[in-house]
């Protein structure tokens, strides 16, 4: 449901650009499938092309004035046409650089309207004013953090997604099982199948685990760990950057609006892009696990059974994976995982 309303969005924004908006006090419009008692959300753009979203309300609503640093903005606005004047909303985007991130809160806000109950019927109903504030309290942190990522980040991005192009690469579907950056303990998913990827730039295969279950299998499935050891290339020398990946990505998926909001979410805009290609990466080392029984981590049950009190929380820790036990897997192995994942999720 949430790529329809996200596919819809883009095609709206983008179908209303092909006609310049006559003032600058004027919006072009068109009416989204997610509808209230007082008419259709509509998707809007202005004369400097900047992306709007127009949720209907009563002319006696009051709207929660927002304007965060030239960035994300909303106001009550009317509407005029030949037939209807109505009161909406206007939630904008003043940057375009951060149009990706604005279609991702768009969807949220179609998605959470969409679920309101019978009382919306009502045109009295302040509910869907309330979804829209509520959505955006979830979201403006993201506009207002927006910043760069660190080298550390970069390089668990950088790894993250050299596994996702050799999922892209059988099925270009398969960004849909990037679940990392929605807040899966797994960074990869199809529901009983899962990968953990862990990316390290020491000279041991040190990893950090971050929480019980990150290291706990599916219900009813399995989960491998690929753990990758890099290094920063020389200026001037060989290496591959985050960038690079995510051309890459964007080329093979069958959908880089999503992909894009999967970017945004882990803090990769499109608008740092020059400042991200510099930094660059050499593969030293991969290695794949399967997590079972006998790999050392910790999980729920570990701690049941040590008797550690369960208001013990945000646990973390580092498994050194430098020698054996436990022993890498053959690719074959790893590529028969990968296989699954890929043919849940069709």
């Amino acid at each position: 449901m949430s790529d329809m309303f996200r596919q819809a969005l883009e095609e709206s924004w983008r179908d209303l650009l092909i006609a310049p908006v006559s003032a600058d006090n004027r919006l072009r419009t068109a009416p989204l499938s997610v509808s209230t008692s007082r008419g259709p959300v509509l998707a809007a753009v202005d004369h400097e092309g900047h992306r709007h979203l127009l949720v209907p309300i009563a002319g006696n609503q009051h709207v929660r004035e927002i304007r965060d640093g030239q960035v994300l903005h909303l106001r009550k606005r009317p509407l005029e046409d030949e037939e209807v004047y109505q009161y909406y909303a206007d939630l904008s985007c003043l940057r375009h650089e951060l149009d990706d991130v604005f279609t991702g809160l768009g969807e949220n806000v179609l998605r959470e309207i969409s679920r309101l109950g019978e009382d919306e019927r009502t045109p009295a109903s302040p509910q869907t004013l309330k979804a829209l504030h509520r959505v955006l309290d979830r979201w403006r942190a993201l506009f207002r953090a927006h910043g760069t990522l660190g080298p550390v980040q970069l390089a668990g991005l950088f790894g993250e997604l050299r596994i996702l192009l050799r999922l892209l690469a059988e099925n270009p579907s398969a960004h849909r099982l990037w679940a990392g950056p929605s807040g899966n303990p797994h960074d990869f998913t199809s529901g009983t199948e899962a990968v953990e990827v862990k990316t390290t730039t020491g000279d041991a295969l040190r990893i950090r685990v971050h929480g019980l279950r990150q290291l706990e299998a599916p219900e009813g499935g399995s989960l491998q760990l690929v753990c990758l050891r890099v290094e920063h290339a020389p200026e001037g020398g060989e290496g591959t950057s985050v960038v690079d990946l995510v051309e890459r990505a964007l080329r093979l998926c069958d959908d880089e609006g999503t992909l894009l909001g999967l970017l945004a979410e882990v803090g990769y805009h499109t608008v740092d892009t020059e400042r991200y290609r510099a930094t660059r990466f050499l593969v030293r080392e991969e290695r794949w696990y399967a997590v079972t029984a006998g790999f050392p981590r910790l999980t729920p049950a570990d701690l049941a059974v040590a008797e550690v009190p369960g208001n013990v929380t945000d646990v973390e820790y580092t498994v050194d994976l430098t020698g054996t036990p436990p022993g890498p897997l053959p690719m074959t192995r790893v590529e028969r995982h990968l296989a699954a994942m890929l043919g849940e999720s069709t």
